[in-house]
């Protein structure tokens, strides 16, 4: 395959990802699809098929794992795009690797290998829920912001797995449900208006459920879910980078928190998450507490 600079003029052909052979490419809804577990996750494959039939899929995702980058834009990725055809379960599918971040992927995405803003970005399906106050670690939510920054209607999903199956891109993992509700939020938002200061919508699947699972609107929680974790301090070689752990304080949860949701009830979250994060304080109470 050919390595396509990410500063070249020539942009890649987009291939025939999810087309409908009885409609033009442009009549069709154009879905900009990215994730933060690599160009080779079986959950964003899980997500290509499931969206297939609501429009254009473009999958622009990056080439090597990049979980935990948040909304990073470094200067050190190299911003090549690779395109390369895959075959997924008999169907070929035209897709771009790229060295890049989740955010910088949705860029590259829309910028080079569409050339236009997307009618919807959809990031994920993540291995691993995205819960509470540690989303503004996830490369899934952080690429899905980038894309609502630029006034694209933008969905981040997540599927609840054990933490041994995050990196490792397990084919023991059932995308099956998480891929079902993935469709049913991307075609709601791609029939409806979102409130001002809806920006993303964030959806978790907890690791049991089914398209029966019942879905609740919810808040993000305020508590921490991931705690890091020091690695044996003996260890000379290799990586010490600090692993993690999970804890709930199951009497601090918000009723209506994605935490809860997802983790005690076992029903999808749906939370609707802001670009904004200013405090809900009032602001001039707040200058007067300041100024006294």
């Amino acid at each position: 395959m050919p390595v396509v600079s990410s500063h070249s003029t020539n942009r890649p052909k987009v291939g025939g990802i999810g087309y409908n052979r009885g409609m033009t490419q442009e009549k069709r809804p154009q879905i900009l699809l990215t994730n933060d577990d690599s160009i080779n996750s079986p959950g964003l494959w899980a997500a290509a098929e499931a969206l297939s039939d609501l429009g254009f899929v473009h999958v622009v995702a990056p080439r090597v794992q990049q979980t935990s980058m948040g909304r990073a834009l470094p200067r050190d990725t190299d911003g090549f795009i690779r395109p390369q055809k895959l075959v997924v379960h008999g169907k070929e599918w035209e897709v771009y690797g790229v060295g890049a971040t989740p955010a910088q992927a949705v860029l590259h995405g829309m910028l080079e290998v569409m050339g236009f803003p997307p009618d919807l970005l959809v990031s994920g399906i993540n291995y691993g829920e995205n819960l509470a106050s540690g989303i503004t670690v996830s490369g899934t939510v952080g690429a899905a912001l980038e894309g609502a920054s630029l006034g694209i209607r933008a969905m981040a999903v997540s599927l609840q797995t054990p933490m041994t199956e995050h990196f490792d891109l397990s084919d023991r993992v059932d995308f099956s449900a998480a891929a079902w509700f993935t469709r049913f939020f991307a075609e709601k938002l791609l029939q409806k208006t979102l409130p001002f200061d809806v920006d993303v919508l964030k959806v978790d699947v907890p690791s049991n459920a089914t398209p029966e699972t019942p879905w609740v609107v919810t808040r993000q929680s305020r508590q921490r879910y991931f705690y890091a974790k020091p690695k044996d301090p003996s260890i000379t070689e290799g990586s010490r980078n600090m692993g993690y752990e999970v804890r709930v304080d199951q009497e601090g949860l918000e009723e209506d928190g994605d935490l809860k949701t997802v983790v005690i009830d076992r029903k999808v979250s749906v939370t609707p998450v802001s670009l904004d994060l200013t405090s809900r304080v009032d602001l001039h109470d707040f200058r007067r507490l300041l100024e006294s």
